[in-house]
């Protein structure tokens, strides 16, 4: 059992990332749309390509989208308006209208027989007026043609109405006037005139509810279907066009099929295949960070990290489909690139971006289109993002990226359509605000560093500043170190430029490379002013210890101050396995006699891991033993710089950094170069 617990101890690295492949792929594949994959892919007016085609089954012909909706709002338009007529109303008025008749009283102006004929005028005006219906003045405006014939529900029966038959206010006005045209009596009419005015009221009103209710019963009993295609029936034969009915038949058979694929029978089949593709995509992820990223590779933080991008911008894309497929090319995919070439590098970005759009590929419609124009956006992100810590530089990157959607887009669609008047202005705002939403990769690079413990290029902008505490501190207490550490860096940054490496990550590892010697300056001859040197006193087996110290006291530092291990890497490589060949010299002059252990006198390493740490120590050697030199030439300095780095090449110093001979020669022409500048004299002039 203890053997077992030490194998999964020592293995737990590779145990983690076994894990952490599994977790990924389940939910990708989770993610994935349930439904097959239909064997033929087409597009409106492309070519078929493929060999003649023959229904392999019946199946219905599908209505299109754009049908559906022309069709729905036909039913809305077209659809009958319906009115409720109100029983309870006419006959509350007609009791009203009693009751206020037979209060009107004998006078001098009125008597009973008037009474009386104006009492049946009035009601006969009445009948006449909810005989036609009286509509309410907020449904007047409800049919702009007023001629249209609508529907009244009285009860349980409905009827059909000319619309302009129905009365309005001014219509029941007009009935009143000229019912009581023929009446004498002037007071008579006033008095009923006011009467029926006040007593009549609106029985018949837009039925708002009843309405909707039919025409979504209408949009329900809709057909989705307009014909049906039997088997064996000849679709489209090969050179033909894809377009017009046939592409609306290879849509219905591409849904059937597809409907037919996804079945309970054939589900773990499909799952099964979808797993194999997603663990494929990302094995290939793994496998090429185990080949030519070694150092991320056993970094499980950072394998999380990559992997967590990757599914954070599926599940993205998947989440927008579902919700509202316009939007598709809303999603910035470009930030994926975009980070990781702010934390890694541009090839490590490409690669992962890549197979991201890949993966998306199944999640898509239009899978070639989109995959065709997020890769090539990718190419362009990764060709032009640089400089993070700038703003106009990724505001004219970001506009650079915002184009290049536009443009491929724009030869897309008029390949598919033979023209440019069928293009969807609307995807052209999709990609400005994709534009956009890339500029959200700086607040993310910032979370991703607290979360993550990664640095980026904006960091390093930040470190490299030598007003922070930990270089001010190296400045007051090793001035001449200080001075020192400035001069490599802007060595170590001129030729990062030259060879494409990251200029600012190696400057910012120059700043810092030496903060060991804070801690005993003056065993440092850039810092010994007074002519006094403390390793007179000391063994040179004593000074070598002090001296190689400076590595391990510089990495304790840096952790004090929690520098990033970006930064940690230059201090601890920057010697790498070099002697102190100085004291070791002087100790074997000492004991000639005695066999020296090389290793009392070496630095404990590692050799530099990357070009970047391998510009470094070559710089810094180069320029401190430029110093020793009385009278530098440019032949003297070329020689010393020569002799420098072939004695670290000799040494396999540089083994593990993946740097070329050719590389190594530019950085020699920038150092020497750099140099023959900072000590060339000016001319002498007289007094």
């Amino acid at each position: 059992m203890s053997n077992l617990f030490n194998k999964l101890y020592q293995n737990n690295t590779i145990i983690y990332k076994v894990i952490l492949f599994l977790i990924t792929t389940i939910s990708v594949v989770y993610l994935f749309p349930k439904g097959g994959q239909f064997k033929y892919d087409f597009n409106n007016g492309q070519l078929w390509k493929y060999d003649n085609l023959y229904a392999p089954f019946d199946f219905a012909i599908q209505k299109t989208d754009e049908e559906i909706v022309i069709e729905k709002k036909e039913i809305d338009v077209n659809s009958k308006l319906y009115f409720l007529y109100d029983f309870d109303i006419e006959k509350s008025v007609n009791e009203v209208y009693k009751k206020r008749v037979s209060l009107l009283q004998k006078s001098d102006s009125l008597n009973l027989d008037q009474i009386s004929r104006l009492s049946r005028v009035g009601q006969t005006v009445i009948n006449i007026i909810y005989s036609k219906g009286f509509l309410e003045s907020g449904s007047q405006d409800r049919v702009a043609n007023k001629n249209e014939i609508v529907a009244v529900r009285k009860g349980n029966e409905v009827e059909d109405f000319i619309f302009k038959n129905l009365l309005t206010t001014k219509n029941v006005l007009e009935v009143i006037r000229i019912n009581f045209e023929k009446e004498d009596t002037l007071y008579g009419k006033k008095i009923m005139f006011d009467l029926l005015s006040e007593v009549i009221k609106p029985n018949v009103f837009f039925d708002n509810d009843y309405t909707v209710k039919i025409i979504d019963n209408e949009i329900k009993n809709i057909s989705y279907t307009k014909g049906r295609v039997e088997a064996g029936k000849l679709i489209i034969l090969k050179g033909d066009f894809v377009e017009g009915k046939k592409l609306a038949i290879l849509n219905s058979l591409k849904s059937e099929s597809e409907s037919q694929v996804w079945t309970e029978s054939h589900y773990n089949w499909i799952i099964l295949g979808y797993t194999i593709l997603v663990a494929l995509a990302l094995l290939m992820l793994l496998l090429f960070l185990k080949k030519y990223r070694v150092e991320i590779y056993e970094n499980n933080n950072k394998v999380t990290f990559i992997f967590f991008n990757v599914f954070a911008m599926i599940f993205i894309q998947t989440l927008v489909i579902k919700l509202n497929l316009d939007y598709l090319y809303v999603v910035p995919l470009s930030i994926l690139p975009i980070v990781l070439k702010a934390f890694f590098d541009a090839r490590l970005g490409l690669f992962t971006h890549v197979l991201t759009v890949l993966l998306l590929g199944y999640i898509v419609p239009d899978s070639f289109e989109f995959i065709y124009l997020h890769i090539i956006a990718g190419i362009v992100t990764i060709l032009s993002v640089s400089e993070l810590y700038k703003r106009a530089s990724l505001f004219i990157s970001v506009a650079q990226i915002t184009l290049i959607y536009m443009i491929t887009y724009f030869a897309f669609s008029i390949i598919k359509e033979g023209n440019a008047s069928q293009i969807n202005w609307t995807y052209f705002m999709l990609f400005a605000a994709n534009g956009l939403l890339s500029f959200l990769s700086i607040i993310i690079i910032y979370i991703y560093e607290k979360i993550f413990d990664l640095v980026s290029d904006v960091t390093l902008l930040e470190l490299s500043n030598t007003n922070t505490k930990l270089l001010r501190e190296l400045n007051e207490k090793a001035p001449g170190t200080f001075q020192h550490s400035m001069q490599v860096a802007n060595l170590a940054e001129a030729a990062a430029n030259e060879i494409g490496a990251n200029s600012m990550l190696v400057r910012t590892g120059a700043l810092y490379h030496d903060i060991g010697k804070i801690l005993n300056p003056l065993y440092f001859t850039e810092n010994q002013s007074t002519g006094v040197n403390p390793h007179n006193d000391l063994s040179p087996r004593d000074s070598s210890r002090i001296i190689t110290d400076h590595v391990i006291k510089g990495i304790e530092l840096a952790k004090k101050y929690k520098l990033p291990d970006r930064i940690i890497d230059f201090i601890r490589t920057h010697h790498g396995t070099n002697l102190t060949y100085y004291f070791y010299m002087k100790e074997k002059e000492l004991n000639p006699d005695t066999e020296l252990d090389i290793k009392g006198f070496q630095y404990q390493g590692p050799i530099p891991f990357s070009k970047e740490t391998a510009i470094l120590m070559m710089c810094d050697s180069a320029e401190a033993a430029s110093k020793s030199l009385t009278k530098p030439t440019a032949l003297s300095v070329s020689n010393l710089i020569d002799k420098i780095i072939a004695k670290q090449m000799a040494d396999n110093q540089f083994l593990n950094s993946n740097i070329t001979f050719r590389e190594i020669e530019i950085i020699k022409k920038v150092i020497k170069k750099k140099l023959m500048n900072i000590y060339h004299l000016r001319v002498e002039y007289p007094e």
